[in-house]
């Protein structure tokens, strides 16, 4: 009889993650918005190493100067500012005031979000009727009224944007949590005389993370519009200091002197958060179990 070989199986990947991730990257359009996205954050980071000038140093003679200009390859500002290295340094402001009051609504929002779907009954009650009262309003419309109120300042720009996030955050956890719980093997759980903590470990932060995360991950782009708005409007970081939104009203009155330079901090402000959608949608299709 001839011995038989045993062949060993082919590696099925690393999981459920490994397979978010293996059918993300066949999405091209989502590969190149990480690959934007990163070298805005990569460029943000080292702003210091990386601009070729001094973003506060002004100079009269290069006002308002033409892409192009020798020493000013993306132009002057309305001081005469270099706007490359104004929107390089200007990056490291507004993703920070985009990116961190998500992360914090993210925290706050998810565990009332878990909270209230996995008590139910008073404490759902309680805890959801508090988030529709700021879920009532628009989210710009909320940030401004916030900002407004506690005043100018990037600090308190950053508390307004929170406070505008924790609500939808909020909402979707406690949709997902609310699913989640009703499943039987977290119903077989709980009648075992599981402990709660591990119920919420094991069964519900498991699958409640994901949606989460990806809905957090889409909030982004509408907190870089947002973040810029309040700057915008004077409710952001104050000058000098270079910020996307800042930078857009500060260069509002040169559209008719020079249009190309002036549009510059939108078109950052445009493509940041088109790429944050696109990444984020794509995440979404990857986590999609099909075929």
């Amino acid at each position: 009889m001839s011995a038989t070989v045993a062949v060993p199986a082919r590696a099925q990947g690393t999981g459920y993650w490994g397979g978010v991730a293996r059918r993300f990257l066949r999405q091209p359009l989502a590969v190149a918005a990480t690959l934007v996205l990163l070298v805005v954050i990569l460029a943000a980071i080292g702003a210091d190493w990386i601009a070729p000038a001094d973003p506060f140093q002004t100079s009269v003679a290069r006002r308002l100067a033409a892409i192009g200009t020798p020493g000013r390859p993306l132009g002057g500002d309305e001081l005469g500012r270099d706007m490359l290295s104004r929107l390089i340094h200007g990056g490291r402001v507004s993703l920070a005031m985009a990116i961190v009051p998500v992360a914090v609504a993210l925290v706050i929002g998810g565990f009332l979000g878990v909270l209230a779907g996995y008590a139910g009954g008073a404490v759902n009650m309680a805890i959801m009727r508090v988030m529709d009262v700021f879920y009532a309003y628009p989210s710009i419309l909320l940030a401004v009224a916030i900002a407004g109120a506690l005043g100018p300042g990037m600090l308190n720009g950053m508390v307004a944007l929170t406070l505008v996030f924790v609500a939808p955050i909020a909402r979707v956890a406690e949709s997902v949590t609310t699913q989640v719980r009703a499943n039987d093997y977290v119903v077989a759980a709980r009648l075992s005389g599981a402990p709660t903590w591990m119920i919420l470990r094991r069964h519900v932060l498991n699958n409640v993370a994901g949606p989460v995360l990806v809905f957090a991950a889409s909030q982004v782009s509408v907190s870089i519009i947002a973040a810029s708005g309040l700057s915008f409007l004077g409710l952001g970081v104050s000058p000098p200091q270079a910020d996307w939104g800042l930078m857009l009203s500060a260069l509002r009155q040169a559209l008719y002197v020079n249009p190309w330079v002036a549009a510059l901090p939108g078109a950052a402000i445009f493509l940041c958060s088109m790429a944050v959608n696109i990444v984020s949608d794509g995440i979404r299709r990857a986590m999609e179990l099909r075929r």
